[in-house]
């Protein structure tokens, strides 16, 4: 018997919403976004394809992981597809329905069938915009279990690429609950309620009580084989779980290519501003790629088949979920220098009169959907009570194109507020808006407020749980930043009585340099806001004076509104920066705090408080707002 190395043989509760598109004929680019039908609700997907007169005889669909590992393999996904491209195979990467900016799904739906009914849609429409005879599928994670049961229904064996494919559903489960229960960790024991009855939310993304009861009853290794002609199945180099299945399918008569190869924890599991593409596996793709493409031979007049929708394409929204029954519609937008800048915009119902917008920007290298898919959500409500809402990727993150001389996933660029600035031309030429918001989580808000400082002509700016205020030239997200300044010696000293955490300390694993810097660190961070105040009252300006910054802000009646997870440092550090322009500004800087929330709001009841509070903040008059007081313990800290 061969070994496993060697074998080479024979996308938070939703409404139900029905969609219909509208298709603009026009050139075709390298890369577009595009709405497809999969079972009368509508997908968004992103097309990738070679010129016309190179454009091979097979397509490829790309199904993307579950969840969080979705939202961090990105990049590497567009990586994967850029590589096909290379060699004349357009693809297609598919937001299953309930993801990305897809339709919602059913709360109650089996996601396990609906996706793999989404993935043969996807199939079925690169067909018939490319005019290919052969369809491979490449699935990630779940994407990867996706594929091979979407295989069987495809009506031909077909090929199939397969990276760390889930083959046993019920421990793709339990390992989810792992991972949940690994969250919360050092929290209140008690249990979050969950999304629905008998679901599992996962890092803020949900499992349905039919979609566990399907995924416990998958077993790849009991089913029959795949109707597929080939396999290329990758396994992480640490992680070779599905080396007993490949072998199994080699057996069986299946042509199997196997690998353990490095690269997958960087790309679904580090954070997206870290994740990695995983080169090996890459190059292994390409090699597999190549040979399939020269066994099914072009014909002589390959090409596209039909007309090429663009970036112009449509989506209308039809919901009685939502505030009006009038539909909503969703159009893709390219803007900024050279149309490098990606965004979505959900537009309010026909004959809006109000000329309101809502700018939301990346929260770290998370893609335009926001945390959780939170910003499709807040923008699909607050378009159905009339707002314009553009949810966008600054250049160089997302579906955004980088810039020359930019780094891939870079969080602070300094291009921010051009992107930013094009986007309120943007608004202002197609929309007549007159009245925007700015709206970020963690770096989103600090693009939120420098915009703001700059002077760019927002009405409002809603903050959440933003960890910074200045970013410095030349610095490195792994520098020592402010917030751990502020934050780590509290944690510091509820590790005292850990033996765990002596233990790391004994074996060398605590960057013991790190910590002394903090320490020192502290004291001088104390010192500075002392002197910032002085400064402000003697009328000297300093740089980085966060206070005056606010005051400027407010003077030129922009509406400021920070919103944190109780524990979230940059509580604490605004007190420190602002110092005293917090007890001048009053209720006009307002400060929100909601409990039993993490960084990214990943469980569905703080999430849900996260948006009761957006909107009651983004819908009251600036002249008649009732709050609730900050409570004692927090407005001493902020204002003490």
């Amino acid at each position: 018997m061969n070994s496993p190395s060697s074998i080479q043989q024979a996308g938070t509760a939703t409404v139900q919403a029905d969609m219909s598109r509208e298709t603009v004929e026009v050139d075709i680019g390298p890369s577009f976004p595009i709405y497809f039908d999969s079972d009368g609700h509508t997908l968004f997907g992103w097309f990738q394809g070679p010129p016309a007169d190179s454009l091979a005889d097979v397509g490829l669909v790309i199904c993307k992981p579950f969840g969080y590992e979705a939202i961090c393999a990105h990049h590497s996904l567009r990586a994967f597809a850029d590589a096909a491209a290379a060699l004349g195979v357009p693809s297609l990467r598919v937001d299953y329905r309930g993801t990305g900016d897809s339709a919602p799904i059913d709360l109650g739906a089996d996601q396990l069938e609906v996706w793999r009914r989404d993935v043969l849609a996807a199939a079925s429409e690169l067909r018939r915009r490319t005019g290919v005879r052969q369809v491979c599928l490449f699935g990630v994670r779940l994407g990867a279990l996706l594929a091979t049961l979407a295989a069987a229904d495809c009506g031909e064996p077909t090929p199939l690429i397969l990276i760390a494919p889930v083959v046993s559903g019920r421990r793709y489960v339990r390992d989810l609950r792992t991972t949940r229960l690994a969250a919360r960790m050092g929290k209140d024991s008690q249990e979050p309620p969950e999304a629905g009855p008998g679901s599992m939310e996962v890092s803020g993304f949900t499992l349905s009580a039919a979609t566990l009861a399907a995924l416990a009853q998958v077993d790849l290794k009991t089913h029959a084989a795949p109707a597929t002609s080939a396999v290329l199945l990758m396994d992480g180099k640490n992680m070779p779980g599905a080396a007993a299945w490949a072998q199994q399918l080699s057996d069986l008569g299946v042509r199997t290519t196997y690998s353990a190869l490095p690269g997958l924890i960087e790309m679904i599991m580090a954070p997206p501003q870290s994740a990695t593409v995983p080169l090996q596996m890459v190059a292994a793709f390409e090699t597999w790629l190549r040979d399939l493409v020269s066994a099914v031979p072009a014909r002589p007049n390959a090409g596209y088949t039909h007309a090429r929708p663009a970036a112009s394409e449509l989506m209308t929204l039809r919901s009685d979920g939502f505030a009006h029954r009038d539909p909503l519609t969703e159009r893709p937008v390219f803007f900024g220098p050279d149309s490098a800048v990606f965004g979505i915009v959900t537009e309010p119902r026909p004959g809006e009169l109000r000329r309101r917008a809502v700018i939301m920007l990346n929260a770290g290298a998370d893609l335009h959907v926001g945390v959780n898919g939170m910003n499709v959500t807040l923008a699909r409500q607050w378009a159905s009570r009339g707002y314009v809402v553009l949810r966008m990727d600054l250049a160089g993150l997302g579906d955004s194109r980088k810039r020359v001389g930019q780094a891939d996933n870079e969080v602070f660029p300094e291009t921010a507020l051009d992107d930013i600035r094009a986007a309120m031309q943007l608004l202002r030429d197609r929309y007549a808006v007159a009245d925007v918001t700015l709206f970020g989580l963690c770096s989103g808000a600090y693009h939120a407020l420098r915009a703001a400082a700059a002077g760019l002509a927002a009405n409002r700016i809603l903050m959440v749980n933003p960890q910074n205020y200045f970013w410095k030239a030349g610095m490195r997200l792994d520098d020592l930043q402010v917030a751990e300044v502020v934050r780590n010696p509290v944690v510091y000293r509820q590790r005292l009585t850990s033996w765990a955490a002596w233990k790391r300390l004994m074996s060398g694993k605590v960057d013991i340099a790190r910590i002394a810097k903090i320490y020192m660190a502290r004291p001088l961070l104390a010192l500075t806001s002392m002197l910032r105040d002085a400064a402000r009252w003697s009328g000297v300006r300093l740089r980085y004076d966060l206070g005056r910054e606010l005051e400027e802000i407010d003077a030129r009646g922009v509406k400021i509104v920070f919103v944190f997870a109780r524990d979230e440092p940059g509580i604490d550090l605004l007190g420190i920066e602002a110092g005293s322009s917090l007890r001048r500004l009053g209720e006009r800087c307002r400060v929100r705090i909601i409990d039993d929330a993490d960084h990214v709001f990943s469980q569905s009841g703080p999430r849900a408080a996260l948006q009761d509070i957006l909107t009651e903040e983004l819908f009251a008059r600036s002249t008649a707002i009732s709050f609730a007081p900050l409570p004692n313990k927090v407005e001493k800290e902020l204002l003490g």
